[in-house]
């Protein structure tokens, strides 16, 4: 047994996005997970979308989600190779050219459907002469070029879904070449994945059916074929497509709204499978518990909230240390410790750092209660016993209890129905602040 190699390979023609980094978080996992190896290969053949930018942003977006690579490859710098698969494919018989337009195809393809038969390529081209493919290049057609099926059914061991059988009856010879020469993603990936050495290809069950033609074309150059999983979809919530709201998010977006990147990846890591969902701090730590044959046929929900719960929860668990550089400047530990558990997201913090840093003037409530609470604010230094001690005295003084002792003073003081413990905040607001919160405003 070769050991574990596994890929990610991305189209530089945008950021990536939700169900990009599922299939890189779940490659990365099964890599690490069995002592592999992880490779990045850009496929940016397509020349006229693919920029140096959006390369650039989908390696940014991966150190972002903690996932580095060991090896990596750019489709671009491998032409030859695929060329080179091309021309042996062609030698072999098993790749013909075909000159029909795409107009024809489409036209041809709606009479089946009329006709009620499978819209699967006929073949005409192989019944083409010499002559014929003579006079259409004299009309200036150039051909592209199909991959002869061979008959029959083919299957294969699928790591999420158990056994799969493909009937290729059911399906059109495959375009592997354009008619300006360049080799499709079907070529290309195939040549990458047996030159590489990937022993598993683990990708969304939207390829379950290309993987039977690929099986073929990887004997048919003589690879062995890798070992295949097909994760299942994506949906929202209510079971549709994933709305615009996260799943065609960028992970750059994800990133500005001011999500924790394990806060994704401990969803996207466990979503669709048998195992719960549970914060993290890194992502080796999920490494352990993954299995991707606890992974569920059926599709994945992905709600929204369910991100934001976790964001908080890992928040609520990440030491000051962690977060020191990106708080607002002057932010101490026990600022964090104090608002930690009272946000979703890191950006939220800066609006607790206001309150205890910055002058406000708060809703106020009983202004007989206020003045009392002015009249015997004790001295510093503060600590996490001052807010008792300082209540006590002004219920003492005032008779009030419970929440008609308790709201009116948070108000006056944070601007807040609800919050973090008053015995953290008030030290960290201080005695100047406090008073001239709690005095009348004229």
């Amino acid at each position: 047994m070769s050991p574990v190699a596994v890929r990610f390979a991305p189209s530089p023609t945008g950021r990536l996005h939700v169900g990009n980094a599922r299939a890189a978080l779940l490659n990365w996992l099964y890599a690490r997970k069995h002592g592999g190896t992880f490779l990045l290969r850009l496929d940016d053949t397509d020349t006229g979308r693919s920029t140096a930018e959006f390369a650039a942003g989908i390696e940014a977006d991966l150190r972002w989600l903690g996932l580095d690579w060991d090896r990596f490859a750019r489709q671009s710098e491998r032409l030859d190779l695929y060329s080179d698969a091309a021309e042996a494919l062609k030698k072999s018989g098993r790749l013909y050219p075909c000159y029909e337009t795409a107009e024809e195809l489409e036209l041809r393809r709606k009479v089946q459907l009329s006709q009620k038969k499978p819209p699967v390529y006929d073949r005409a081209a192989l019944k083409l002469t010499d002559a014929d493919r003579a006079t259409l290049e004299a009309e200036g057609r150039r051909p592209h070029w199909r991959f002869k099926l061979e008959p029959g059914h083919v299957g294969w061991d699928d790591l999420v879904h158990g056994p799969v059988e493909i009937d290729m009856g059911s399906l059109s010879d495959p375009v592997l070449v354009r008619s300006d020469g360049y080799p499709l993603y079907t070529l290309s990936s195939v040549v990458d994945d047996g030159d590489l050495g990937i022993t598993h290809i683990i990708r969304g069950e939207d390829h379950i059916t290309n993987t039977a033609a690929q099986i073929q074309i990887f004997a048919a150059l003589g690879y062995a074929a890798p070992v295949f999983g097909h994760f299942s979809w994506l949906l929202d919530a209510e079971g549709a497509g994933l709305s615009k709201r996260i799943g065609s998010l960028s992970l750059a977006d994800l990133r500005e709204e001011g999500y924790e990147p394990m806060a994704l990846n401990a969803l996207l890591a466990r979503l669709g499978s048998a195992d719960p969902v549970e914060p993290r701090q890194a992502v080796a730590e999920l490494v352990d518990g993954f299995d991707l044959g606890r992974f569920s046929r059926a599709p994945a929900r992905l709600d929204p909230h369910d991100l934001d719960l976790l964001n908080a929860k890992i928040l609520h668990e990440t030491p000051f240390d962690a977060v020191a550089a990106r708080l607002p400047a002057g932010a101490t530990d026990a600022f964090w410790l104090a608002i930690r558990g009272n946000i979703v997201k890191l950006g939220d913090a800066a609006d607790w750092w206001a309150v205890v840093a910055g002058e406000m003037a708060g809703p106020r409530e009983d202004e007989g209660l206020l003045a009392a609470a002015a009249a015997c604010l004790p001295a510093e230094p503060w600590d996490g016993t001052t807010w008792k001690a300082w209540t006590g005295e002004i219920s003492a003084r005032t008779g009030t209890k419970g929440r008609g002792l308790f709201h009116p003073l948070r108000l006056a003081l944070t601007g807040r129905d609800k919050g973090p413990e008053m015995a953290a905040l008030l030290p960290l607001i201080g005695r100047s602040r406090v008073l001239s919160r709690l005095q009348p405003k004229t």
